[in-house]
């Protein structure tokens, strides 16, 4: 019987995950599925440009995989019984259970409206494709001109609001900030990014807390109103409950914990990578929500798995942030180097080369996630046999 690696979740980290993995093991021995609730590949990142109304590509998951081996199963992940190493699924067709040997939990995370009242009634978020089209379409509905606030200050909430900006100048963006604006940027790039906001026309309202969205207007815990058409809320992501559901060890905010291999620390058959995980950095720190550490957990996944099911030496493969890059709409941007503590540098980078370069990094991860057979190896690791005989290598 084949060895079945289930993987829950395509965005990047997922899809990564299950390519690398069709790349490097035998099909002779391993089968892998991938789960995951939409038919195409979401460029997460590009989110804030999809709202913003421009083109953003969406390629078919069955296209992506077409020719690895690998089965894509279009379902809703449910639950997860790490007991009886099963996954339940929903669909239109009503669901069922997947079995797994090795299970990989990539289910990534969304928007979090902290409790405020109205936001899921109200505000859009650019956490994920559906409320990024519906944000989209609140703004192709305004008559060239309204309000946009905009809440949450971190690095969604600055793109998004610079972005909508530029793409749309009849409308008035406001971006509501919880302390200073860019107060983890270094003081030069805190600066380059006013005057960004003031070349856009955003306006920047700092040390505001909101209290509650309505249709209409947000309300600040000053005592402020906002007057808003469109409301689209930023202000930091959270996951899912379905691996705290599920008995794996998580965290207070629900993801799971893990060894320095992306091992679960509860179940030893269940590895976590992107946004799920919680992951110590080699600084020492937990890596951030971000594609950058969806690319490092899941690389050292894939290596943890392929040398525990060849039988090789699982090495350990960099845990690092290095960088945060901004886009300022698409012709100006913010590379801020941080150092081994999380801290911005003195040094930035900015200006439209610093937006090509963010650019390009978006473009080189959807050719890497599109093309997940390219440099296809002629060889692939066989799976360990039962009795533990050495790894055989097939053609």
């Amino acid at each position: 019987m084949k060895h079945r690696i289930v993987v829950l979740g395509a965005g990047y980290a997922g899809a990564y995950v299950a390519g690398t993995l069709a790349r490097r093991l035998s099909a002779r021995d391993a089968e892998i599925t991938v789960v995951n609730a939409e038919p195409d590949f979401v460029q997460r990142l590009r989110l804030h440009q999809l709202a913003a109304g421009q083109h953003v590509e969406a390629p078919r998951l069955s296209e992506v995989f077409a020719g690895t081996g690998i089965r894509l199963r279009l379902a809703r992940v449910t639950a997860v019984d790490p007991e009886r190493r099963v996954v339940a699924v929903a669909d239109a067709d009503g669901g069922g259970e997947l079995g797994y040997d090795t299970l990989v939990y990539a289910l990534g995370s969304h928007g979090d409206d902290h409790g405020v009242p109205g936001v899921a009634e109200h505000a859009f978020d650019v956490a994920a494709r559906p409320s990024a089209l519906r944000l989209r379409d609140r703004l192709d509905a305004l008559p060239g001109r309204g309000n946009v606030v905009v809440v949450g200050d971190g690095l969604t909430g600055i793109e998004t609001a610079t972005e909508i900006a530029e793409s749309r100048p009849g409308l008035s963006v406001t971006l509501v900030a919880r302390g200073e604006l860019g107060a983890r940027l270094s003081a030069g790039a805190k600066a380059h990014l006013r005057r960004a906001c003031d070349r856009l026309g955003v306006t920047v309202v700092e040390h505001t807390e909101v209290e509650a969205v309505e249709a209409d207007r947000v309300l600040c815990a000053d005592g402020s109103v906002l007057a808003s058409d469109a409301t689209a809320w930023t202000a930091g992501f959270t996951v899912g409950r379905v691996a705290a559901a599920s008995g794996l060890e998580v965290t207070d905010d629900g993801r799971v914990l893990v060894d320095r291999t992306m091992r679960s620390v509860s179940h030893p058959d269940v590895y976590a990578v992107g946004d799920s995980v919680h992951a110590l950095g080699d600084n020492g720190l937990p890596l951030p929500m971000s594609c950058a550490s969806a690319g490092y957990t899941g690389r050292q996944a894939v290596e943890a798995i392929t040398a525990r099911l060849t039988g090789g030496e699982v090495t350990t493969t960099k845990l690092e942030y290095v960088a945060n890059h901004i886009s300022l709409g698409r012709r100006d941007g913010i590379i801020q180097l941080v150092d081994d503590r999380g801290r911005a540098k003195p040094k930035y980078w900015g200006g439209r080369g610093a937006a090509r370069l963010k650019a390009a990094i978006l473009r080189t991860a959807l050719w890497a996630t599109s093309h997940p057979t390219f440099l296809l190896p002629r060889r692939k690791h066989r799976l360990t046999a039962p009795e533990g005989r050495r790894p055989l290598v097939s053609a």
